[in-house]
């Protein structure tokens, strides 16, 4: 249909170039925008670590041309994301990569709508991203909030927990979590037995922790990132609340994070974006090459990196051309069989990838794994974490 209308416009004023296909290019370049510094940066390095293995694992081409990066440091600052984002769109970059926060993110979306460059997001969160600031340019392949906050629910409900307490960092974002994570549970016939809101940075949580383990919940839900979480799961692993009291959270728990919390890791349960265990052709293909290349095992911010650039690629090689429309129509209606976590369906409605959810609990870690390593312990189908589009 698209073809017959742009022929007879073409045909209507005697223009055919109107018509003709994107030209071919040279070279297909990707515009990296991630924290590569600061609290984020080794978030970012992972990230950059994984596109690169899936550029190396396709042979480095695209469409017949060789792919390049150019590589920007987003500092974790919205305005400096759309700064170096701007000066790579008018590098002339096919695809924007990034970024790591939610909010950086957002703003890079609206670069992206506006330049008409498609953008891959692979770790950011928000449900504002595939929600109310969805646009045509902007696709998703991990776990959104609500992804998440599902997964939470159902382990706790799976797991017996049935009183819980929440842990949550004081900011928009932490609250509007936590006020979502609590109507899921209470679905779930689970009840909120307390809730406290710690400021961000907080350096203390000895009487937080203290009024927890006093308390009579079950379970301890923490909404809280980066430094906080490893704070808290470290002072309050000095008083034995995680061998009181079922401790679980929202990517508050890998073998990144078990570094910096050491031995208080143990035990600790949260949600998984991937994770190297899974068992599939693919991923053992692409952990196989990643300890080749980086002499460690891929976190969960490289496999994402890696499935979804792996992804979008594919999808492009697949068109023929040079049409990023033709593109971006392909990949929003695209199921990826050939994922590290499986099969993932990109939902044509939020440009959302549906997929397979992972929850895990810290254990020890035997030779050669990481002496903090995560063990899946439930896998959730799509079917219980995403509504149908509409």
């Amino acid at each position: 249909m698209r073809f017959s209308m742009c022929t007879a416009l073409g045909a209507a004023i005697g223009i055919a170039a109107l018509c003709s296909p994107a030209a071919a290019k040279d070279e297909f370049k990707i515009g990296g925008v991630v924290a590569l510094s600061g609290p984020y940066g080794v978030i970012g390095e992972a990230m950059r670590k994984g596109a690169e293995l899936a550029v190396e694992m396709r042979g480095g081409k695209v469409l017949g041309a060789p792919i390049v990066f150019e590589w920007e440091d987003s500092e974790t600052k919205p305005q400096v994301t759309v700064q170096k984002a701007t000066r790579l769109a008018s590098d002339g970059v096919d695809l924007l990569f990034g970024e790591v926060s939610s909010g950086a993110t957002i703003a890079l979306m609206k670069l992206a709508e506006r330049r008409k460059i498609p953008l891959l997001v692979t770790i950011s969160a928000s449900d504002e991203i595939t929600g109310k600031d969805k646009n045509p340019y902007t696709f998703r392949t991990s776990n959104p909030v609500d992804m998440e906050n599902r997964m939470m629910a159902e382990f706790a409900a799976k797991d017996g927990v049935k009183r819980v307490y929440g842990v949550v960092a004081d900011y928009a974002v932490g609250r509007e979590m936590w006020d979502s994570l609590k109507k899921k549970l209470e679905a779930k016939g689970v009840t909120i037995a307390g809730e406290d809101y710690p400021a961000l940075g907080n350096k203390d949580y000895s009487l937080i922790a203290d009024k927890v383990a006093k308390s009579d919940a079950d379970g301890v839900a923490m909404i809280m990132t980066g430094s906080d979480a490893i704070t808290f799961l470290k002072q309050s692993g000095q008083i034995g609340l995680k061998d009181k009291k079922t401790v679980f959270g929202t990517m508050v728990m890998d073998e990144l994070m078990g570094k910096a919390v050491g031995e208080q890791s143990y035990g600790v349960n949260s949600t998984l974006r991937y994770h190297f265990s899974e068992k599939s052709p693919a991923n053992e293909k692409f952990v196989a090459a990643f300890k080749a290349k980086y002499g460690e095992l891929p976190t969960q911010f490289a496999g994402e990196a890696f499935d979804g650039v792996s992804w979008f690629l594919k999808v492009v090689d697949e068109t023929g051309g040079w049409d990023k429309e033709a593109w971006l129509e392909a990949f929003r209606n695209s199921t990826y069989t050939d994922s590290v976590e499986g099969t993932k369906k990109m939902r044509a409605c939020d440009n959302q990838a549906e997929q397979i959810g992972l929850f895990g609990k810290a254990i020890k870690g035997s030779d050669p794994l990481p002496p903090v390593t995560m063990e899946v312990t439930y896998t959730f189908e799509p079917g219980v974490l995403f509504d149908a589009c509409k």
